[in-house]
Parts: C-alpha cells; sequence; structure tokens
C-alpha cells in the first residue's frame, strides 16, 4: 500500500526560487567556443579571413606596426570584433617567417614598402600572388 505524500507549499514555493537562480546563473554564463588567444598571444585576421595566432613580442616588429597603421587606416579602429589586416593569408606567413628569422633591417624595409600593393584592391589576384612570389626569392 502507498502512501502519497504531499509537499507543502512552502517547500514548493523554496524549490520554485532556487531552480530560477540556477536558470538565470546559467543564462549569465559566457562560454567561447575555443580560446580567443593563448597567454602572450594575440590573433588577427587577414583579408582572406584565416585566422593567425601571433606572439605578443612580435608587436615590435616595425612589419606589425606598419600593418596595424594600414588597418586603421582602412578599416578604422573597432573596439568589438576581430582585428583585420589588410593583407592575404600568404603575405602574412611570410611576414611572420621574416620576423621569426630576424632578418636583415634593408629586407624588412623592402617588406614593409610592399604593403602598398595591398591596399590596393584593383591589384588582380594573380598579380598579387606574382608580387609575394617576388619578395620570397628577393629574401633567400
Amino acid at each position: 500500500m502507498k502512501t502519497n505524500k504531499m509537499i507543502s507549499t512552502k517547500k514548493l514555493v523554496n524549490m520554485a526560487r532556487k531552480w530560477q537562480r540556477l536558470a538565470a546563473a546559467g543564462r549569465k554564463r559566457i562560454s567561447w567556443p575555443r580560446p580567443v588567444a593563448e597567454k602572450g598571444h594575440f590573433v588577427v585576421y587577414t583579408s582572406d579571413k584565416k585566422r593567425f595566432m601571433i606572439p605578443l613580442a612580435y608587436l615590435n616588429s616595425e612589419i606589425f606596426r606598419e600593418l596595424f597603421r594600414i588597418a586603421e587606416e582602412e578599416f578604422g579602429v573597432s573596439s568589438s570584433g576581430p582585428i583585420m589586416l589588410p593583407c592575404d593569408s600568404v603575405f602574412m606567413e611570410y611576414a611572420i617567417s621574416m620576423i621569426q628569422r630576424h632578418v636583415a633591417e634593408d629586407l624588412e624595409k623592402a617588406l614593409i614598402m610592399s604593403l602598398d600593393n595591398c591596399r590596393y584592391p584593383s591589384l588582380s589576384h594573380e598579380n598579387q600572388q606574382h608580387i609575394s612570389q617576388q619578395l620570397l626569392i628577393c629574401s633567400f
């Protein structure tokens, strides 16, 4: 034989309040699908939507300072959203490799001067690739 126990109204109201608090706390949580950036790094995106996680030490590089200056001119400064740089991923990979290898200052300046080519959307993709290939050849 079963006996039905009833829950008091007071206990039911307290349970409802507890569930509401838990539900509200769950809505306030922010979760990121992946880390924004690892410690000591920052994230940038190139014009072809590739994501790069860059060491903070690279901010001392003249190449990155110039990229940020051009990005500010072209896109403005945004307080929200990703940092977009005005170059493609091939250029970015090349720039990173130059910084990692501590190339001569004149090669770094040549790369900076070539940044103007990234600024003109009228250049065809083939022409931009040709310029990137020329830079790769010049650096060796």
